[in-house]
C-alpha cells in the first residue's frame, strides 16, 4: 500500500485532467447523465483511484450520486487486509463503499471478470443505480486489441472495451477513463496525493494481460513511441465503424423482412432478394436476423451449408436449429419457426 496524506478536500481541484474529463462528458452526455446514480468499481489501484479523484472533483458540477464497490478475488494473502484498509479510507472520506469476497476464488481472468460484473449488476439493481463505472484506460484498450488480435478475433473484438454498453435490465456499463493512459492515472494519483493499494496479482505472468502489459507494450512503445495511444484510437474507430455497420445492416434487413405466409412462423425473409446478394452480405444479414429473432448465431460451417441451399433453383427445404427451432423455405419465403411445444416466444 502507498499511503500519502489523504487530507486534501475533495471537489476543490480544477486542472487540465479535470477539464479533459469534463469536456469528454459534455461531448457524450449519455455516458454519465447529470444527477445520475452511479456505482463505481474501486480496486484501490491507480486507475480506479484516479477515476474516483476526478469524479469527486466534477461531482458538484454534474450532481451525481456516487457509490463504490470493491471486489476481493482472494487471489493473494493481503487481499482481505487491503479490502479493510480501503473501506476504512472510504469511510474517512465519507464515501459509501460495498465490498464482496468471491467464494470460491475464480481460477481464471475470465471467471473473475464474470464474477465482478455479476456482483456489480446485482449491487446496482439493489441500489437503484443506472450506470456501473469501471476505470479502464486507453492502455487497457490497447492491451485488449492485441490479445483479441492474437486470438483471431472479428472486428467487433478488436473494437472491444467500448465507452458504453448495456449491462442488463436497463443498466449501462460505462468507461469514462478511456481518453487517459496508465501514465496519466499514475501522475493524477501522485498529484492528488491519493493512496494506492497495489494488487500483487497484477505482476503474475500466469495472467495473459499482465504479460502483454509487462513484455509486449514496452517493446512496441520502444519501437514506435505513442503506440499505446494509437492502438486505443484504432479500437475506438473500429467500434464506431461497427456501430455504423449495425445501423446499415438493420436498414437492409428491414427491406428483406416479410410477413410470414405460413401459420406458426414468427418472421420471414425474402428468399429471392437474400440469395441475390453477395455471399458476405448474405452471411451478415442471416446472422443478424437469427440473433434478433432466435437469440443465437449459426456456426460458420452450418451457415455456409444453409446459404448454399437457399437459391430458388434449389427448391424447398428445412434446416433444424437448436432447442426445437427450425427454418423452412418454399417459393420466395424463408421462415423461422419456434418450438411447437412452446408456441410463440414472448
Amino acid at each position: 500500500m502507498i499511503l500519502p496524506s489523504d487530507a486534501s478536500p475533495p471537489g476543490r481541484r480544477w486542472g487540465p485532467d479535470q477539464d479533459r474529463l469534463h469536456r469528454h462528458l459534455l461531448r457524450q452526455p449519455a455516458l454519465l447523465p447529470k444527477g445520475g446514480r452511479l456505482l463505481m468499481a474501486l480496486s484501490g489501484g491507480q486507475d480506479s483511484m484516479a477515476l474516483l479523484g476526478l469524479l469527486r472533483d466534477l461531482q458538484s458540477l454534474h450532481g451525481w450520486h456516487l457509490t463504490l464497490w470493491h471486489g476481493n478475488h482472494g487471489w493473494h494473502s493481503e487481499a482481505a487486509v487491503q479490502a479493510q484498509a480501503l473501506k476504512a479510507w472510504a469511510e474517512r472520506q465519507q464515501l459509501p463503499l460495498h465490498g464482496q469476497r468471491a467464494d470460491p476464488s475464480p481460477a481464471t481472468e475470465a471467471e473473475a471478470r464474470k464474477w465482478r460484473y455479476r456482483c456489480l449488476l446485482e449491487q446496482a439493481e439493489a441500489l437503484g443505480c443506472s450506470h456501473v463505472l469501471t476505470a479502464h484506460t486507453a492502455t487497457d484498450r490497447a492491451e485488449t486489441l492485441l490479445l483479441n488480435l492474437a486470438r483471431g478475433s472479428h472486428r467487433r473484438g478488436l473494437g472491444a472495451l467500448r465507452a458504453r454498453r448495456p449491462l442488463a435490465n436497463g443498466i449501462q456499463l460505462v468507461r469514462p477513463l478511456l481518453p487517459f493512459t496508465r501514465e496519466d492515472t499514475a501522475r493524477i494519483c501522485q498529484e492528488m496525493a491519493l493512496p494506492l493499494w497495489i494488487d500483487p496479482s497484477n505482476a503474475e505472468t500466469r495472467f495473459s494481460r499482465n504479460r502483454v502489459r509487462a513484455d509486449v507494450l514496452p517493446v512496441l512503445e520502444d519501437l514506435h513511441p505513442g503506440a499505446t495511444t494509437r492502438m486505443a484510437a484504432l479500437a475506438e474507430r473500429l467500434a464506431q465503424e461497427e456501430e455504423q455497420s449495425e445501423e446499415i445492416v438493420a436498414i437492409a434487413l428491414g427491406s428483406l423482412t416479410m410477413a410470414p405466409d405460413q401459420q406458426g412462423a414468427i418472421t420471414a425473409l425474402n428468399r429471392r432478394s437474400l440469395a441475390a446478394l453477395q455471399p458476405a452480405n448474405q452471411r451478415l444479414l442471416m446472422q443478424k436476423w437469427l440473433r434478433l429473432h432466435w437469440g443465437s448465431l449459426l456456426e460458420a460451417r452450418s451457415l455456409e451449408r444453409l446459404l448454399a441451399r437457399l437459391p430458388l433453383d434449389q427448391g424447398p427445404g428445412r434446416h433444424d436449429l437448436a432447442k426445437g427451432w427450425h427454418l423452412r423455405w418454399e417459393g420466395c419465403s424463408l421462415l423461422l419457426f419456434p418450438p411447437t411445444d412452446h408456441g410463440r416466444p414472448g
